[in-house]
């Protein structure tokens, strides 16, 4: 870790300047944050900021497909137990982002940041972090992103000899065939509900074998390691045994997984699992996820869902209760990937007996998915529509990423 006494260099001050006054005219401008816009000036300026602003830094990288904004928040909290803590908590996690974020971090003692999957390699190599929890890999924007299997291996080449301590989900096949390049890995037991995307071995190509809840490959003998921390019902089980009970205010089993990563990330900093698993008691709502507002006098709660493996996470948070309505939002914009064909791998039969509303640019694509699967929805042309279609009481909004920003920005969440 460089010096942290040491000042910025005037070319690192003007680049960083220079970024903030891109990001403010953004802002100005009414097109966001500005944190991407303010990066890629401030990186333009100087190529090498990103590494010359978390030199003085204890820094640790998230990567995942899913629940990686949501872990990075969980981990943030539980090391601000120990110092300041800058992180993009917002999800701005490519490198421009990421240099908009560390650019207020001067006086921090901790960096957490989220990084997307594509870029966890060149940001670990700029960053040298202390640590690097990886949560998952499954398929995602199936347009213009890599096979999961070809992320998995450029996750395992660049982590080859690395310093850093990684975190890692044992019940992620993809994700321990990564991680098993690198030197120390805590290995933790955080699940995978999701399995669509790890049948086959992605050391050998043979298939794997998933007796209970572990796997193995019976052609090479690749297999699940021995997890140092698990995930045991509302529990995290710590490397001596201890149980420590898991309080969260966010919904579902897969934020109970994401608090489990993030206690044994936690730990490496030397955080004790009690005083992260308690500061993490604090956390209520994730860049709008989770958020429960009032709109139309009802009362909505926002739930983002991007691919199959976070479509099937959200529908367990939904639950049981088929007379809670719920409405469905589809985009097919930039961000989302244009190809809309992961609708088919998500089981919408576990909605069935819900009243269901469909919005979004692609709402017909979803309707005709619900049609075939048989489940009764309404197509409706915006949200406010869908509430006067719908019984009364509480609904549950569930939408992917553009739809999920536009509703936040019409329902105030």
């Amino acid at each position: 870790m460089a010096d942290s006494t040491q000042p910025l260099s005037a070319r690192a001050r003007l680049a960083v300047t220079a970024g903030r006054a891109a990001a403010a005219v953004s802002r100005a401008a009414g097109r966001g944050s500005g944190s991407v816009i303010g990066g890629r000036v401030a990186l333009k300026l100087d190529p090498d900021l990103l590494s010359r602003l978390s030199g003085h830094l204890d820094t640790v990288l998230i990567s995942a497909t899913n629940g990686k904004t949501t872990t990075t928040r969980l981990i943030a909290e539980s090391l601000r137990a120990g110092g300041e803590v800058v992180s993009n908590a917002l999800g701005a996690n490519m490198p421009a982002g990421i240099t908009s974020a560390l650019s207020r971090g001067a006086d921090a003692r901790y960096g957490v940041l989220e990084v997307d999957e594509k870029y966890l390699i060149s940001v670990a190599q700029a960053v040298s972090p202390k640590a690097v929890a990886l949560l998952n890999l499954s398929r995602d924007q199936l347009d213009r992103a890599a096979e999961t299997r070809m992320l998995a291996e450029r996750w395992r080449e660049g982590l080859t000899g690395t310093k850093a301590t990684v975190i890692a989900n044992a019940d992620d096949p993809l994700v321990v065939w990564a991680a098993t390049s690198a030197p120390t890995v805590v290995w933790v037991a955080a699940g995978q509900e999701w399995k669509d995307d790890a049948w086959s071995c992605p050391s050998c190509g043979g298939v794997l074998q998933r007796p209970d809840d572990s796997w193995h490959c019976g052609a090479c003998g690749f297999s699940r390691p021995t997890p140092t921390w698990v995930l045991s019902g509302d529990n995290v089980l710590d490397p001596h045994g201890s149980a420590w009970p898991i309080h969260l205010q966010l919904p579902g089993r897969a934020n109970k997984a994401n608090a489990a990563v993030a206690a044994a990330t936690a730990a490496v900093f030397g955080v004790p699992p009690g005083v992260a698993l308690q500061r993490m008691q604090s956390v209520t709502a994730v860049a709008g996820r989770y958020g429960v507002v009032t709109y139309e006098g009802r009362e909505v709660r926002l739930l983002l869902a991007k691919n199959p493996a976070g479509w099937l996470e959200t529908f367990s948070i939904v639950g049981g209760d088929t007379s809670v309505p719920v409405v469905l939002g589809v985009n097919a914009r930039a961000a989302d990937g244009t190809d809309t064909s992961w609708l088919w791998d998500v089981d919408y039969t576990r909605l069935a007996g819900h009243p269901i509303a469909v919005i979004g640019d692609r709402r017909l694509d979803l309707a005709v998915r619900l049609e075939v699967a048989g489940v009764t929805f309404r197509v409706c042309e915006t949200l406010r529509e869908a509430m006067t279609e719908l019984p009364p009481g509480r609904v549950e909004v569930i939408a992917n990423y553009t739809c999920f920003q536009d509703l936040r920005r019409v329902v105030g969440g």
